[in-house]
């Protein structure tokens, strides 16, 4: 910490204190904690801003949950979900991402500025939407696979906007060759990755199995995460992006759980302090920026997902209640929006963290909202009475 006489690991007692005490919050007020966490950053940022502690901690915490992320998706799976989701999933980057980079241009933003909007208005927080499935006991409905499906591929893209943003922002200018430089850095690195999880990783499962010691364990995971990570921005791309290929090599084993029990501790520590890292890189002393497109961008990020489920639902071969009530709940943006929003700088930090914390609490009301929406406009759905066969009829 920089506050003369206030040492740094007091400092670190304390954020891990604050964050027990709004984690537990959070499940009181049901607001989630991502929220908080940001809001928190916002209140503390003239104590901590720019301590190298918490901007280490909070790397090591995003470079963790991409990991992780990166385990739920092997080659084999990656191609099954990809054939059934990519037409929704594609009118989902060309609405949340494309038109959205198209109403920040109309407002004469740099291209970079304008993508850069495009990119914190695409993603919906899985955290969020996840939790709420779970909360409000929908995951059996009809509509939560192409939920979750959405949500994985999104997961999908928003690594690669990430690694393009960060590419970006390191250089000069935005053209066509640094474009194509930054594309091929990408399928190198993926490459590579299905190479090594193809050959050197393919009987990690056992290796991990003679491990007795757990602490040996974590040791070699995180060091795999943050290597390839490490590579990643070596390399002039983003350490997610890495983190998530890092991911994809170790889930071709046959049991990832045995990875993700060890990891998972040390991720739930480490992830909230990003996104206090994040609240405290938003300066609020100039007022709200660009309040005009601010409003825009936050109507539209909504009728983008609405239209999602409405056109992508029976797309994927759900009914049109079931559409609707799906665009309802995809609204929420949270920890990919915020990963984005890092690389941003100035007013464009300001509007992007705005931008997150309204949209969330939005995405939050209309999912509780979802199912009463829906049956205004559908009418209530009819139960089916069963029909009882009566002796002797």
């Amino acid at each position: 910490m920089h506050a003369e006489g206030f040492p740094a690991l007091l400092g670190a007692g304390l954020i891990l204190i604050f964050i027990f005490y709004l984690g537990f919050l959070s499940l009181k007020i049901k607001i989630p904690s991502v929220i908080l966490y940001i809001l928190l950053g916002i209140v503390v940022a003239d104590v901590i801003h720019e301590s190298e502690l918490l901007a280490f901690a909070s790397e090591i915490g995003i470079v963790l949950l991409f990991f992780l992320l990166g385990l739920e998706f092997n080659v084999k799976r990656l191609g099954g979900i990809a054939k059934k989701i990519w037409p929704s999933g594609l009118l989902d980057v060309f609405l949340s991402l494309g038109v959205t980079t198209g109403i920040a241009l109309l407002f004469n933003l740099d291209l970079f500025s304008s993508f850069l909007i495009g990119g914190i208005a695409y993603a919906t927080s899985s955290s969020i939407t996840a939790k709420l499935l779970d909360d409000r006991g929908r995951m059996a409905n009809t509509e939560t696979e192409f939920i979750l499906a959405i949500l994985i591929f999104e997961d999908l893209v928003a690594p690669i906007i990430v690694a393009i943003l960060f590419g970006v922002s390191a250089g000069d200018h935005f053209n066509t060759f640094t474009f194509v430089i930054l594309v091929g850095k990408i399928l190198g690195l993926t490459l590579l990755a299905i190479i090594l999880g193809k050959t050197l990783f393919k009987r990690f499962e056992s290796f991990l199995d003679r491990i007795d010691d757990e602490d040996f364990k974590i040791a070699l995971l995180i060091g795999i995460a943050l290597a390839y990570g490490g590579l990643a921005l070596f390399l002039g791309l983003s350490e997610v992006l890495g983190a998530f290929l890092a991911g994809m090599m170790l889930a071709e084993i046959g049991r990832i759980e045995k990875v993700e029990q060890t990891v998972f501790p040390v991720k739930d520590l480490m992830l909230p302090t990003f996104f206090i890292y994040f609240g405290t890189t938003i300066q609020l002393g100039d007022g709200v920026p660009m309040i005009g497109l601010l409003v825009i961008i936050i109507l539209w990020s909504v009728i983008a997902k609405l239209l999602l489920g409405i056109l992508g639902g029976p797309m994927y071969g759900i009914s049109k209640r079931a559409s609707l009530r799906a665009g309802l709940s995809l609204c929420s943006r949270g920890e990919f929006s915020v990963v984005i929003a890092s690389v941003a700088t100035g007013v464009l930090k300001v509007f992007s963290g705005l931008y997150i914390l309204v949209a969330a609490f939005v995405g939050m009301l209309l999912f509780e909202q979802a199912t009463n929406i829906t049956n205004k406009v559908y009418g209530k759905p009819v139960k089916k009475k069963k029909k009882i066969k009566l002796p002797g009829s």
